[in-house]
C-alpha cells in the first residue's frame, strides 16, 4: 500500500512546520510538565474560565455507504442504527431554539451520508439561514463536498464546516477504505476557499501507535491556517463495528493528546469531544487545565446520547467556569433545569420521567447506544434511571452515568 506523506499538506505560514518526530517528543514530556506548559499557553490566548458550548443534532441518521470501522451509522455493520429520512426544517430549527435556551452558542448539524446531493441543498440552506437568524453560530458536518457546495453553504449563513482527518495519513487505510486521506484535504480546501471556518480534528484509540497519534496532530498543526476548532475524540466502542474490540488507551494518553493539541495550535478552540461520558469528572477537569475549552453540550450527540445538560452544568459550575459568548451562567442554567424537571414530574410523574430519559439516551441494541459519523463513535455504558430521590450532582460524580459520540 502506498503511504501518504505529510508533505502533501501546506505548512502553517505563521508557525514552524511540525514533523512527526517533533510531536512524538512532546508525547515523551513528563506528564505534569506537559499539562502545565499547555495550560500556560492556553492562558496566553483564552480566558481559562470560559468554555464554548456546542449542540450537535443528527439531521440524517444511519444508512451511510462509507465503511469507517469506528462508526455505527455505516450500512455495512449491524449496530441497531436504522436508516432514517432527513429531518424537516421546522424540527431542526426548534431543536436549535432549545439548544440556545440551554446556553449553547453554536448549533451543529450532522448527516450520515458520503456527501450531500444537490436535492438536499435547498433544505440545508433554508435550515442554516433560520438557525443563523436565531443569533447562533452554525456548523455543518455533511461529508465530502462537490464543487460549489461550500459556497452555497457559506451564502446561506454557515460559519463552520466540520471535516475530521480521523487519523494519521499512514494509518488511514486501516480505518477507512471507501475514501482516502487526500479526499479529506480536498474538501477542507474547498471549505477554506469558500471563506468558511474549519472544524477539524480526529479520533484516538483506533489501534494506532503513538507515532501515528503524533502524525494526526502534526497533520492538523500543519494545515494553513490552523483549524479554528479542533475536536479531539476518544473512540467509544460500539458492538457490531470492527473496532469494538479495540485496545483501550490509558487515560493519561488522552490528556496528553489534548495538551499537545493546545501547544501545537495555541489559538484554536480545542474541543473535549467524544468519549466524555466515560471520563471521571477529575479527568475532564484535567483536560480543561491542559487547554480544552469547548464541549458538545446536550442530550444527544448525533445518535449517541451526550451527558445530560444537567451533569455538564453541574461539573462546569463546580469548576467555576462559564459559557463563552452567552449571557447565561451555569448557576442560572441549573436553576432553569431544576424548574423544568420539577414541572415535568408534577405533570407526568416520576415513572414517565424515567421512561423519557431512557428513550432520550437511545437504549438500542440491548442497552447500548450508538454514535454518529463525521468522526463517529458510540457508547456501551447502560444509563442509570434518574429517580426523584437521586440528586443530579451525585449522578454527575459517577462516570457510568450518561452516554455519549464524536465530532
Amino acid at each position: 500500500m502506498q503511504k501518504l506523506t505529510l508533505t502533501r499538506l501546506t505548512p502553517h505560514k505563521q508557525t514552524d512546520y511540525w514533523t512527526v518526530c517533533e510531536v512524538e517528543k512532546l508525547f515523551e514530556t513528563p506528564f505534569l510538565e506537559l499539562v502545565f506548559e499547555a495550560g500556560r499557553i492556553h492562558r496566553e490566548h483564552f480566558n481559562p474560565q470560559e468554555v464554548q458550548l456546542s449542540t450537535l443534532l443528527s439531521i440524517k441518521t444511519g444508512g451511510c455507504p462509507e465503511d469507517c470501522t469506528y462508526c455505527p451509522q455505516s450500512a455495512r455493520y449491524h449496530t441497531g442504527v436504522q436508516n432514517e429520512e432527513l429531518l424537516g426544517k421546522e424540527e431542526i430549527v426548534n431543536k436549535a431554539k432549545l439548544a440556545k435556551s440551554k446556553g449553547a452558542t453554536r448549533f451543529c448539524m450532522g448527516a450520515a451520508w458520503r456527501g450531500p446531493k444537490e436535492k438536499h441543498m435547498p433544505m440545508l440552506r433554508e435550515a442554516i439561514a433560520e438557525v443563523k437568524a436565531l443569533g447562533m453560530e452554525v456548523c455543518g458536518t455533511f461529508g465530502i463536498l462537490e464543487e460549489g457546495q461550500a459556497e452555497q453553504l457559506k451564502e446561506a449563513g454557515l460559519d463552520y464546516y466540520n471535516h475530521n482527518l480521523d487519523t494519521a495519513p499512514e494509518h488511514y487505510q486501516n480505518i477507512i477504505t471507501t475514501r482516502k486521506f487526500d479526499d479529506r484535504i480536498n474538501t477542507l480546501g474547498k471549505v477554506r476557499n469558500a471563506g468558511l471556518k474549519v472544524c477539524c480534528g480526529g479520533i484516538i484509540g483506533l489501534n494506532e501507535s503513538r507515532k501515528e497519534r503524533a502524525g494526526l496532530l502534526a497533520s492538523l498543526a500543519n494545515l494553513d491556517p490552523h483549524p479554528e476548532s479542533v475536536p479531539i475524540n476518544q473512540l467509544v466502542k460500539v458492538e457490531g463495528t470492527p473496532l469494538f474490540e479495540a485496545e483501550d488507551l490509558d487515560w493519561t494518553e488522552f490528556v496528553r493528546t489534548i495538551a499537545i493539541a493546545r501547544i501545537l495550535m495555541p489559538t484554536s478552540h480545542v474541543r473535549l469531544s467524544a468519549g466524555r461520558q466515560q471520563m471521571p469528572e477529575a479527568m475532564q477537569a484535567l483536560c480543561f487545565l491542559a487547554g480544552a475549552n469547548s464541549i458538545f453540550y446536550g442530550e444527544k450527540l448525533l445518535t449517541t446520547a451526550n451527558p445530560d445538560n444537567n451533569f455538564d452544568a453541574q461539573l462546569l459550575f463546580k469548576l467555576d467556569m462559564k459559557p463563552e459568548g452567552s449571557d447565561l451562567d451555569f448557576a442560572t442554567i441549573l436553576e432553569q433545569q431544576e424548574q423544568e424537571m420539577s414541572a415535568y414530574i408534577a405533570e407526568n410523574g416520576t415513572a414517565e420521567l424515567e421512561h423519557t430519559l431512557a428513550h432520550a439516551h437511545g437504549h438500542m441494541s440491548h442497552g447500548q447506544t450508538t454514535g454518529g459519523c463525521g468522526a463517529g463513535c458510540g457508547c456501551s455504558h447502560e444509563q442509570q434511571p434518574l429517580s426523584s430521590s437521586t440528586s443530579a450532582s451525585s449522578q454527575a460524580d459517577d462516570p457510568s452515568v450518561g452516554h455519549y459520540k464524536a465530532l
